[in-house]
């Protein structure tokens, strides 16, 4: 381990830090829930799975920036009693975490671990086997083309049912009246390695239909349930490791108590890693977009990735007046996600509409991007919610950066910062064009 055995007292004694050094991996933890010894054993066994460093505070996470700044993770997750997780909590781990250098952007991988108790967060933190997505189920259209297999049922339309099967065409078929069962079932008895949610919710329940009338998911001391429109209810029995993207869903992500609905997707469903709106939604540019990442560009990015790539197109957008600065602020730091961030879940891989490579020769490197669909290949792929479509091209640089200096490819308006590079979505595609950024840069020291 490279936790050291001294600690070091920082930002007027509030602080311990375990290590002060650039790291991949660290764990940040209040000093009372480390006095728990079930929430200690969850923050030991992330340290012990990702060979990580521990920083602790005494009453805020922005304590730890000092620290943080020290030490450059690439990744950091916030493990948290459910009583700790307040919406408060997630915007102020938003605000912290870009914080680390002097670019406006989100500087590492976060995540918040909790669970509704310390045996659920530490199922989640000792987790450690790669998902694949091979099954979906979503309750909103997706785009199954995407997908090697799924199902949805639509919130819009009354009967409709849309499905995929594994090297088959997508096929739309009729659905039941109310889905309650329907979508009990695909949990229960179809195990998808990912579901999707849209429409109105509270944080204790998803009401199924948005434009008619449908049953509800229910949840209640970490407990998950279906009832439907005769009020009868379907218990929800789905133990197999999925992620869940509420990605339209008001306050999913909102904890506000023992029976908030997030606590029992976690503990009665499977779910390893999710996002979730703390606030009603509006604008919705942090929750949709994440399927324009994650589902539509397959394999590519892990959830993780896919959402903060998301997230940093958001705060790109902001940066260049791209967009409506009102609907972008009122996202920027209202979508939670839940989860060890080291832990990967990617779709299985198919051919994206176009291809991205970066490569480096002696401090130069060379971004690529190769269109697959001709004239189509930077159009959405799917335009269901809001604010679809036309995302930034985002990749994650293998190291931190310094000193860049870009020597092809400026018409692109190229964005690189640190740890990833931007490019905004040419929108039109030029077949015969070569895509292709140059620039040479230093390793960081951190």
């Amino acid at each position: 381990m490279f936790r050291q055995l001294y600690s070091m007292a920082m930002v007027l004694g509030l602080l311990t830090c375990w290590q002060c050094r650039a790291d991949d991996y660290c764990v940040v933890v209040k000093d009372a829930v480390l006095e728990d010894a079930p929430w200690k054993a969850v923050a030991d066994a992330l340290l012990d799975k990702h060979d990580g460093s521990l920083v602790t505070y005494r009453t805020s996470p922005d304590e730890a920036l000092k620290q943080l700044q020290l030490m450059q993770p690439r990744h950091t997750c916030f493990v948290a009693p459910h009583t700790d997780v307040s919406r408060e909590f997630v915007a102020a781990v938003h605000q912290l975490t870009r914080q680390l250098d002097d670019d406006p952007y989100t500087d590492t991988f976060w995540g918040i671990l909790t669970g509704f108790d310390a045996a659920n967060a530490l199922a989640i933190a000792q987790y450690s086997e790669p998902l694949i997505v091979r099954k979906v189920a979503a309750g909103t259209e997706i785009a199954l083309d995407m997908c090697e297999q799924g199902l949805w049922y639509d919130e819009l339309v009354k009967n409709k049912l849309v499905r995929k099967e594994k090297g088959g065409p997508v096929q739309q078929l009729v659905g039941p009246d109310d889905t309650t069962v329907a979508l009990v079932n695909s949990l229960n008895d179809y195990q998808p390695d990912l579901f999707v949610t849209s429409g109105h919710a509270t944080e204790r329940d998803w009401q199924i239909g948005f434009r008619y009338r449908n049953g509800f998911f229910k949840s209640k001391q970490g407990q998950m349930f279906g009832e439907d429109t005769s009020k009868k209810r379907f218990e929800i029995e789905s133990p197999n490791v999925k992620v869940y993207l509420p990605i339209g869903n008001c306050l999913m992500g909102h904890i506000d108590g023992p029976d908030a609905m997030a606590l029992a997707w976690m503990n009665d469903a499977g779910v390893r890693q999710m996002i979730g709106y703390t606030v009603p939604t509006w604008f919705g540019y942090g929750g949709w977009g994440v399927l324009d990442y994650f589902i539509e560009q397959p394999g590519r990015y892990t959830l993780t990735e896919a959402f903060f790539a998301n997230h940093q197109a958001l705060l790109h957008a902001l940066e260049t007046n791209a967009g409506n600065r009102r609907g972008l602020e009122f996202d920027r730091d209202v979508v939670a996600f839940y989860g060890d961030p080291k832990w990967e879940a990617r779709m299985a891989p198919a051919e994206c509409a176009y291809d991205q490579m970066l490569t480096e020769d002696n401090g130069t490197y060379t971004f690529r991007i190769t269109p697959n669909r001709g004239k189509e290949s930077f159009k959405p792929i799917n335009t269901n919610g809001s604010q679809r479509g036309h995302r930034p091209i985002v990749h994650w640089l293998p190291h931190r950066l310094t000193n860049v200096n870009v020597t092809t490819g400026n018409e692109l308006n190229p964005m690189i910062a640190d740890d990833f590079l931007l490019i905004p979505n040419p929108q039109e595609c030029d077949p015969g064009k070569e895509y292709k950024v140059v620039f040479q840069a230093k390793r960081s020291a951190k």
